[in-house]
């Protein structure tokens, strides 16, 4: 008898000799086990025959299906007709595999035990389908596969709904493999668990066997799921980020971010494919046996195109091959109807439609915008169009950011996707533009340049060009278009990061637009648009709240619009019902609290004195209130300080504990700093010793006004508690004042920018920045390990506005 296999051999063997010897040894346990085993007869007859007669060892699941991973769980049965020594037979066979240290999931069974069973749960009944003989009686699995598949098909009325439901739930709580950054191979929407079910449907003789590239699809995430085990050692499913180079490198990919595109595409393929599947199961299970063969009533919906049930199918006498607007008419037709494409329609159109001309009739283009206005009914029409080729025909550069990743935390997708998704954001908003076909098409294009290298901005404006030249819009129209997508991050990264009361702000998006009040109204809709197709987290209230105010200023200087108030202003006493003053050896403090869009606006009051600014961060830090801009006034030797905060925790803010707090920092009684560092540490304990530290700190200066007195520096450094605090303490450290504050979290990291100054009035020469740089460097440091990464300073007036961005 062969020696038995670990589990670190396995792993190393390729998948198919990895069954193999498997079987092997698991054939040799069952001769081993019958052998040492006394046979006192079956059930209803004598002693007799072979020793494997009426007794089979099954593999079913990932072994069944000869897919074991490594480190996989053995899936196994022993079926058998009634002898009563099963009991120690079983234990004589299984125990060796314990011992060898392999993961083991067993059940003994009857046939017809078996099939009862996978009668009444349908993941065993899904289970068996897989049913493959290891050893014993061949006779008893096949018997057990013909009867199981029987049973299956018997009563896939009642357990498919019962399947598809499970693969609801699991895609509600796992996501969807193509669009996961860390996905789970197996039970993510489009993972392996689907080319499992699509076996199982077609079994069930309700659907056709899956097509060859879904095939493909599963056997590549097989592949990956082999390699991320052997790579990380454990029996896991999830691709995550830290095994992706040496999973990349395994499978020769060029990187992480082309194996996670390859993921995608598969992903993205299984999840069509089984939709697809799950709506021709549908409609062959409500379908009435009687009304079978009625006749399905056909209704035209636009030339060469009817509706037929469900479906848009090709009219009789469509001319697929030469009708150059039949593909976008068609798709069109069935968003404005909330239908799909019929699959038969798709294969026919990716066979036959010919190339577009260049530039488009007018009539392709209005179909192409119809689409687009569908909004979310577009978006599965779309990715039929995608999945079939047909949309990279007609805009070639789509398959640049077909499936790419976005390694951003706040994006749900993939570029792909996000940019379909901000099409249909923005098909809800045409009517606030005097130009919506212009909104849908660069919303649809927008992020476009992210395929290829450099500032995808400024290369999306020069494919943009070609694109909408080659789509037959005239030319003022492509240069709106390329001016939408060279600065479609104008506003929000304008709003977020710089004082928009400023004029010098406001300058320079209107230099940025040319001065074009319709590019403006357009800029602020595909904001939105993208904002919403992002995440919430990328489009808060406050942030939409902030970017209106940014383009209500900017209309007012192109005198369209009447000068609004300023964003934040001091809150009024009645309204805010501040804190009563409280007298102590420092002068009185007052605190007015008013609710605002999403989140509070915070009114301190209080004598000016160096590092003010500083105290009352570090106070509402401390008071779990994230802050995301803040304004400083400073009038007769008294300071008003304006803060727009957000509970982290959702407990609003009170005024008597903030006051005291401030006027406890004034007082020196309340050590901030300390108080800060203590709950960093707090927060940090348990942490990964030794974790990677992320980039360096980045300090960026900016001139701010025309008259050079003020300066804007910008901050970008690891996100931690009482950020807000230390950098402004390190400003006032060195004799700044802050006159207001923008701040902004992505992901793990904060972006502050503070407008600071000479109390002198004196521009700040280098040497001033330079210590100011200095401090807010060491501020922005926070490594693991001790080790202190390099430091990254620009200098310099500001960039072309729209180069700023997230």
């Amino acid at each position: 008898m062969p020696q038995p296999p670990t589990p670190p051999a396995l792993a190393g063997l390729p998948r198919a000799e990895r069954v193999q010897v498997l079987d092997d040894w698991l054939g040799g346990l069952l001769t081993e086990a019958l052998a040492g085993t006394p046979r006192t007869g079956r059930r209803g007859a004598d002693a007799g025959g072979p020793a494997d007669a009426g007794i089979a060892l099954v593999a079913v699941g990932s072994l069944g299906r000869r897919e074991l991973p490594p480190l996989g769980d053995l899936d196994l049965v022993l079926v058998h007709d009634g002898r009563p020594e099963i009991a120690a037979l079983a234990d004589a066979l299984w125990y060796p595999v314990w011992d060898a240290g392999l993961r083991l999931d067993h059940s003994v069974r009857t046939i017809a035990e078996a099939v009862s069973v996978a009668g009444d749960d349908v993941k065993a009944g899904l289970g068996l389908l897989d049913a493959r003989h290891v050893a014993g009686d061949a006779e008893v699995t096949a018997e057990l596969r013909t009867t199981t598949l029987a049973s299956w098909r018997q009563h896939a009325g009642r357990l498919l709904p019962q399947l598809r439901e499970l693969r609801r739930a699991r895609a509600r709580q796992v996501g969807e493999l193509g669009f996961l950054l860390e996905p789970d191979l197996k039970e993510a929407y489009g993972g392996l668990r689907e080319g499992q079910v699509l076996r199982a449907l077609a079994a069930a003789q309700l659907a056709d066997a899956p097509p060859a590239d879904a095939g493909e699809a599963y056997a590549f995430l097989l592949d990956v799921r082999d390699e991320l085990r052997r790579s990380s050692g454990r029996a896991g499913d999830v691709l995550v980020r830290q095994e992706q180079a040496a999973v990349a490198a395994a499978l020769q990919l060029a990187d992480d971010d082309a194996l996670l595109r390859q993921v995608s595409l598969a992903g993205r393929r299984l999840a069509f494919v089984a939709d697809e599947t799950w709506r021709r199961v549908d409609a062959a299970l409500v379908r009435r046996p009687r009304a079978r063969y009625r006749r399905v009533r056909r209704e035209p919906l636009a030339e060469g195109l009817v509706r037929q049930g469900d479906e848009v199918v090709l009219a009789r006498d469509a001319r697929p091959a030469v009708d150059h607007g039949l593909v976008l008419r068609g798709a069109a037709a069935a968003a404005r109807a909330d239908l799909l494409l019929s699959p038969y329609t798709l294969k026919v159109l990716a066979v036959h439609a010919p190339p577009l001309p260049e530039p488009w009739p007018p009539e392709v283009r209005w179909s192409f915008l119809r689409l687009l206005a569908s909004g979310r009914s577009a978006v599965p029409v779309l990715e039929q169009l995608d999945q079939e080729g047909l949309l990279a025909r007609m805009l070639p550069e789509w398959d640049r950011v077909r499936s790419l990743p976005q390694r951003h935390p706040w994006h749900r997708f993939t570029v792909d996707r996000h940019l379909v998704e901000a099409a249909a954001a923005a098909a809800e908003l045409t009517r606030d533009v005097d130009r919506p076909d212009l909104l849908l098409v660069g919303s649809l294009l927008h992020d476009i340049g992210k395929g290829w290298p450099g500032d995808h901005s400024e290369v999306g404006a020069v494919v943009m060009e070609d694109m909408a030249t080659r789509m037959g819009f005239s030319p003022p129209d492509v240069e709106t278009l390329v001016t939408l997508v060279r600065h479609h991050l104008l506003l929000p990264a304008t709003a977020t990061r710089r004082d928009i009361d400023d004029p010098l702000t406001v300058d320079r998006v209107v230099e940025a637009i040319g001065g074009d009040p319709a590019v403006l109204q357009l800029l602020h809709a595909l904001a939105q648009a993208d904002g919403a197709a992002t995440s919430t987290s990328a489009w808060s209230p406050w942030k939409a709240h902030l970017v209106a105010a940014l383009v209500a200023r900017v209309a007012a200087r192109l005198g369209s619009a009447p000068v609004p108030e300023p964003v934040l202003e001091p809150s009024d006493p009645q309204v805010a019902t501040p804190a009563p003053e409280i007298p102590g050896p420092t002068a009185p403090v007052t605190v007015g609290v008013e609710d605002v869009l999403d989140g509070q606006q915070v009114t301190f009051g209080a004598a000016d004195r160096p590092g003010l600014f500083s105290l009352c961060a570090g106070v509402l830090a401390l008071n779990q209130l994230d802050v995301r801009a803040a304004r400083v006034n400073v009038r007769d030797g008294h300071g008003t300080l304006v803060f727009a905060v957000r509970p982290r925790f959702g407990r609003p803010p009170v005024p008597e504990i903030l006051a005291d707090g401030v006027r406890a920092a004034l007082e020196g009684t309340l050590p901030i700093a300390e108080r800060l560092q203590q709950r960093e540490r707090d927060y940090s304990r348990g942490a990964t010793a030794g974790a990677v530290a992320g980039p360096p700190p980045r300090v960026s200066w900016f001139d701010a006004e025309a008259t050079g007195t003020t300066s804007l520096v910008e901050v970008r450094a690891a996100d931690r508690a009482g950020l807000l605090h230390r950098l402004t303490a390190a400003l006032a450290g060195t004799g700044l004042d802050i006159s207001s504050a923008t701040v902004e979290t992505l992901g793990a990291d904060a972006v502050d920018a503070f407008y600071v100054c000479d109390p002198s009035g004196t521009p700040l020469d280098p040497p001033r920045r330079a210590r100011a740089e200095q401090a807010l460097l060491a501020v922005g440091v926070v490594t693991a390990g001790g080790a202190r990464p390099a430091h990254q300073v620009r200098h310099g007036s500001p960039p072309r506005i729209g180069s700023w961005r997230a």
